[in-house]
């Protein structure tokens, strides 16, 4: 019945009006679970990134004990083939394996699944990124910290992290950026995002340039609104002293 109908429809406007105004609820949904996708995603992956970034930066010092020097070795490797597997593979490809591999065990449903993937795909980016932060903050930074009485871990927790964070933060934007568009990536397992239900919209209606146009008008929005907001977090970032530098 929708393909006589849109067979009436004279205009590529009209038809995509009309799709748009009926399948208006499908599209909603897709769009509630693509947002669901890239903030928790980048969420959890900054947090993955703060755990192994900072762990790779550890050096191993001649004075360190054996046992923590091995420890230390350790650490570097597995954050370094985590990083290596995870940003040397497509999502797409993670997602079958991970999913599949792990259905049988977990029993989990594919949105799930989908939370898991994005969330340790972005955290081998954030990884780096946060490493390459950390490495920004001059040195004597640390120093300073030291001189004030603080151990390495205060010194990385109140004063390098921060600090990194700040200088990091347009690429760990960039990355919620990237995770609005590459949650499509997903659909290989089903989970139901807006490329999921655009397709479905296209497969219904037999118009497919029309539906994916509006799915491209709602990824441009929903990317150019992440754009703003992160834009004002920036500045806002910008103007707030740095605290950590006005103590030392």
């Amino acid at each position: 019945m929708e393909v006589f109908i849109l067979a009436a429809q004279k205009s590529f406007f009209e038809k995509v009006t009309w799709i748009f105004e009926n399948n208006w609820p499908l599209f909603w949904y897709g769009i509630k679970i693509t947002i669901l996708l890239a903030v928790v995603g980048t969420v959890a992956g900054l947090i993955i990134g703060l755990l192994m970034g900072t762990a790779r930066t550890f050096e191993v010092n001649d004075n360190d004990k054996a046992i923590t020097k091995i420890f230390k070795k350790i650490m570097h490797a597995f954050v370094s083939i985590y990083v290596w597997f995870f940003r040397g593979t497509p999502m797409m490809v993670q997602a079958m394996l991970i999913y599949y591999g792990l259905k049988g065990l977990l029993q989990w449903d594919a949105l799930t699944a989908g939370l898991v993937i994005i969330s340790i795909n972005t955290g081998a980016y954030m990884t780096e990124i946060i490493r390459s932060g950390i490495q920004s903050v001059d040195n004597g930074q640390r120093e300073g910290a030291r001189s004030i009485g603080m151990n390495n871990a205060q010194t990385m927790m109140y004063v390098i992290l921060p600090q990194a964070i700040k200088n990091s933060f347009p690429s760990i934007g960039n990355q919620l950026i990237v995770n609005i568009k590459d949650s499509s990536m997903l659909n290989v397992i089903s989970v139901i995002d807006l490329y999921f239900q655009t397709t479905s919209s296209a497969g219904s209606t037999m118009q497919y340039t029309e539906n994916f146009f509006i799915a491209t008008i709602i990824y441009l929005l929903m990317t150019s609104v992440a754009t703003i907001i992160l834009s004002l977090i920036e500045k806002h970032m910008n103007k707030v002293p740095d605290t950590v530098e006005r103590e030392i």
